[in-house]
C-alpha cells in the first residue's frame, strides 16, 4: 500500500510503471520520490539482496536522469568518485576524466567501507554539487541525487559515518523483507533486467527542476505547521535523554519534505499529517541519545509529536 494517495498525475504514472516491478516497495518508492522533488539525498539502510540497487535504478530510468554508479571497497579514492586529470601527451596538457559523480542520481553501494578521505568527497559532491579536483572546482549536473546504501548489521572492515555525513542525507529509508505474495511473485518472475531496461523516461531532468521550484513557490506553509515543528526541535534539545537534537537543518529538511508530500497529493499547502509521515526518516538519524536504542530513539520521537499540539 502506499503512504498515502496520490493526486499529481505524473506521479501516478510513474506508479503505475514502477509498482510492478518493484514488489511490495511503495511505500519506500512514494518516500524516494518525495526526497527527490524536495532536493535531498537519501541513505537505503537495510539488508543485502532485497531490491535496493533495482529500486534506485527504475527509479532513474523512469525519471529520465542519467545513472551513475560507485562501489565503495576500502581501497577507494576520491578520485575514482569525482574523476581526475590525465596528462594527453598529443596535447602537451591534462585533461579532467569526470569521475561517476558527474550524473544525475548516483547510487554509492555500501558507503560506510569507504575510507573517511572518500566519504570527504562524498560530502563536497552532496553538500555543495561541486567537486575539487586538484584545486579546480567543477559543477555537478544538476538535478543531482546520491542513494547510498549500507548493511546495518556488518562491521567488519567500515568506517561508520559522521554526524556531518549523516546529515547531508534527507531521509534514512529502509525496504524490509517483502510481504510474502511479493516475495512470490519475485520468485516467479525471475531476473528483472529486461523490464528494468525497457522502463520509458517519464520525466526529465529540467521537468524535475521546474518541479521542484513549483513546490517552493507554490505549497504554502502557514505559521502554525513552522511553530509545530520548531516546537518538537526545541524539546528534542532539552530533552534530559538527548545528548544532540534535532538542528535547524533537520527542521528546515523536514519541512521540505512535507511540501513535497503535500504537493505530491495534489494540495497547496502543508498538513501535520504530512509532516507526521516523514518525521521518523528525516529526524531519527539526526537525533543521538546519551543511551538508548534506535527504538528509544523512536519511542521519544513519537512522545515529542503526541505532546505537541498541531494547531
Amino acid at each position: 500500500m502506499s503512504l498515502f494517495k496520490i493526486e499529481n498525475h505524473k506521479i501516478k504514472e510513474i506508479m503505475a510503471c514502477l509498482t510492478p516491478i518493484l514488489h511490495g516497495k511503495d511505500e519506500t518508492l512514494v518516500k524516494l520520490l518525495v526526497c527527490v522533488f524536495a532536493g535531498g539525498h537519501v541513505l537505503l539502510e537495510d539488508l543485502p539482496g532485497l531490491g535496493k540497487t533495482t529500486l534506485a535504478l527504475a527509479v532513474a530510468r523512469a525519471l529520465g536522469l542519467q545513472f551513475g554508479r560507485i562501489q565503495c571497497t576500502n581501497d577507494l579514492l576520491p578520485t575514482d568518485v569525482t574523476g581526475l586529470n590525465i596528462f594527453k601527451a598529443d596535447k602537451g596538457a591534462f585533461e579532467f576524466h569526470p569521475g561517476p559523480a558527474f550524473n544525475n542520481l548516483v547510487l554509492v553501494d555500501e558507503i560506510n567501507r569507504a575510507t573517511p578521505k572518500t566519504q570527504s568527497a562524498l560530502l563536497e559532491a552532496m553538500g555543495e554539487g561541486q567537486a575539487t579536483v586538484d584545486g579546480k572546482t567543477y559543477q555537478l549536473p544538476q538535478p543531482f541525487f546520491v542513494i547510498a546504501t549500507q548493511n546495518p548489521v556488518e562491521h567488519a572492515g567500515t568506517f561508520p559515518l559522521p554526524e556531518s555525513q549523516m546529515d547531508r542525507f534527507m531521509a534514512r529509508l529502509s525496504l524490509g523483507y517483502p510481504a510474502r505474495e511479493a516475495e512470490r511473485e519475485i520468485l516467479r518472475s525471475g531476473s528483472q533486467r529486461e523490464e528494468l531496461e525497457n522502463i520509458p523516461a517519464l520525466l526529465n531532468p529540467r521537468e524535475i527542476i521546474e518541479t521542484q521550484s513549483e513546490i517552493e513557490r507554490e505549497v504554502t506553509v502557514s505559521d502554525k505547521i513552522i511553530d509545530y515543528i520548531l516546537t518538537v526541535a526545541e524539546k528534542s534539545r532539552s530533552h534530559p535523554d538527548a545528548a544532540v537534537g534535532i538542528s535547524t537543518r533537520g527542521a528546515m529538511v523536514l519541512l521540505r519534505a512535507a511540501r513535497a508530500a503535500a504537493w505530491l497529493q495534489g494540495r497547496g499547502f502543508v498538513i501535520p499529517e504530512d509532516v507526521k509521515a516523514f518525521a521518523d526518516d528525516v529526524l531519527l538519524h539526526r537525533l543521538i541519545l546519551k543511551q538508548g536504542s534506535e527504538r528509544a530513539k523512536k519511542e521519544l520521537l513519537r512522545q515529542l509529536f503526541a505532546e505537541t499540539p498541531a494547531i
